[in-house]
């Protein structure tokens, strides 16, 4: 084996040691071992194209770390094992692939970590760049250039894919659209307006100016409003909550969706000032509103969750 050759493996077997030493050992793994309910296996891909923006990197997390990690740390892989070994990409992406999902395994089985197919795209997609650099770097026999070349080759490749998958990851993600206020919809009676008129009041020592709806009793015990809302799904639905200065601090509400309580509040856990409640909604067909006491409820809503092109 030619000097060069055997530096190259040293250098190759050493930093498979480091990486196989992060995927196993780091950030105390043996020590939550005990901590861990079972096995975990994520083999639904779901955010693999979200990686860190450049405004999360002016206030990183732990977890754009990670993330940023998962791709760069396997770059080396693309360049040391090609110069090792002659191998087209196909056979080397399919190998790094298979290498990747066994250690996932084996993470999982350990209860060391967990198989997460997303954490072995971004690594699969880090070799990917990493070969990519080889092909475009190692065409030069002065030492320098070489270096050179292969470096700045990586950090277009990876400039390339950073905006691709912030891309395909603004494609694939959900917003929130605008707001429609539940009072513009029709209630079980086929009414269109149902609820109180707006109106001001003081809660908390400050004047509410409700902007879409206001519900209360009107003088009753109780009120109940339903509404049908058509099977509508991937809602965000919010209300603000409270009960006014100057009455008697008596009062609940419960909001129901399909039959099952998602929110309830009284006297008993609000303080005399306005709150805010939101919840995200996958599927929904009739809503129901429930107020007692001197409780009153306002710009009562939801947000439909869009993607951008709808």
């Amino acid at each position: 084996m030619p000097q060069s050759r055997k530096i190259i493996f040293s250098i190759t077997i050493l930093y498979t040691i480091l990486i196989l030493y992060f995927i196993f050992l780091a950030f105390g793994r043996l020590g939550t071992v005990e901590q861990m309910a079972g096995y975990t296996f994520i083999f639904v891909p779901d955010s693999f194209f979200k990686l860190p923006s450049i405004s999360d990197l002016l206030h990183p997390t732990l977890m754009d770390f990670v993330d940023f990690g998962n791709l760069t740390a396997f770059i080396p892989f693309g360049i040391l094992i090609p110069l090792l070994y002659r191998i087209s990409f196909i056979r080397f992406i399919t190998w790094f692939i298979l290498c990747i999902l066994a250690i996932e395994t084996i993470q999982a089985l350990t209860l060391l970590g967990s198989f997460d197919v997303n954490d072995a795209i971004q690594n699969s997609i880090g070799a990917a760049v990493g070969f990519g650099a080889y092909k475009l770097g190692f065409r030069t026999q002065n030492v320098w250039s070489l270096l050179a070349t292969t470096g700045i080759s990586v950090i277009v490749l990876l400039i390339g894919v950073w905006g691709f998958c912030g891309l395909v990851d603004k494609a694939f993600t959900q917003e929130e659209g605008p707001f429609a206020a539940i009072n513009e919809l029709k209630d079980s009676a086929g009414n269109t307006l149902t609820g109180t008129k707006r109106y001001s009041f003081e809660m908390g020592g400050q004047n509410v100016e409700p902007q879409y709806n206001v519900f209360s009793v009107e003088g009753k015990n109780r009120e109940t409003y339903t509404y049908m809302l058509g099977s509508k799904e991937k809602l965000v639905f919010s209300l603000f909550y409270g009960i006014p200065d100057q009455t008697d601090n008596k009062g609940s509400i419960s909001v129901f969706v399909d039959g099952h309580e998602v929110f309830s509040s009284s006297e008993k856990y609000q303080l005399r000032e306005p709150e805010m409640f939101e919840i995200p909604i996958e599927s929904v067909s009739e809503l129901t509103i429930t107020v007692e006491g001197n409780e009153k409820l306002w710009d009562v809503g939801y947000r439909k969750m869009k993607y951008f092109w709808n």
